[in-house]
């Protein structure tokens, strides 16, 4: 069930890359976060096995800049045998966002609504968490190397004059990952989007509904990470 209580939170950085998947030998960022990023960015801060984040919107803040820089990477994926840098280091070029500034808003989302833990309750938690500044890990903008700024939202927080003038095509956008019952991970885009008046709309479209209904394969490591993760929530709050 979804929660009509909206929670809002400021996020900022130097910098941003939210990868098209489209693009895949050099990196190139959509002009705008993604509903993926967005949902990382809220776990990052608040994260309980009960509930997922549904998100409604996200507001651009700040004029889209693009540059583009050269960053090391490696030429294969981490597996099981550590990865020697040196022989697998390759040079590309980005095209990423400067000075990216966003309010995402969001709701809560439970199958189940026990008693004990009501949305309301998950709600007041994340608004202290933002408010102190707690997470249990780095928020980041798009990947790791780019870490965010999290904050309350203030009566001055707008999007940019040049945001209201002409709205932002985008058209195809990754909108998250979706695993099927089997563990079975596909992508989930969502087609003609726009950021119009500042803000990417994301309420009532059918992928937010789908994704809600996403089951992420949960091993051994999973639920180690889960409870260490909940202890620290309960360790915060005491």
């Amino acid at each position: 069930m979804l929660d009509n209580e909206i929670v809002r939170v400021k996020v900022k950085g130097e910098y941003a890359c939210f990868t098209r998947p489209d693009l895949k030998v050099e990196r190139m960022t959509y002009p705008c976060m993604t509903p993926s990023a967005a949902r990382g960015i809220l776990d990052s801060i608040l994260w309980k096995p009960e509930f997922q984040w549904y998100v409604r919107k996200i507001i651009v803040l700040n004029p889209v800049k693009f540059i583009s820089l050269k960053r090391n990477e490696i030429n294969s994926k981490q597996g099981k045998t550590p990865i020697i840098i040196e022989d697998r280091r390759a040079q590309r070029n980005s095209i990423i966002l400067k000075d990216a500034a966003y309010i995402i808003e969001a709701s809560i989302f439970q199958k189940e609504i026990e008693v004990k833990n009501p949305p309301k309750k998950y709600v007041e938690m994340f608004r202290r968490r933002v408010k102190k500044g707690q997470c249990w890990r780095r928020p980041f903008l798009g990947t790791r190397e780019f870490a965010a700024e999290f904050m309350e939202v203030s009566n001055t927080d707008k999007p940019d004059q040049s945001l209201l003038d002409s709205p932002i095509p985008i058209g195809s956008m990754l909108f998250d990952i979706f695993y099927e019952e089997s563990g079975k991970p596909s992508p989930l885009f969502f087609y003609d989007a726009a950021v119009k008046n500042g803000i990417l709309e994301l309420n009532n479209r059918p992928e937010n509904d789908r994704m809600m209904r996403s089951s992420h394969p949960r091993m051994a490591i999973d639920y180690q990470l889960s409870n260490e993760i909940h202890a620290l929530n309960i360790q915060e709050e005491e």
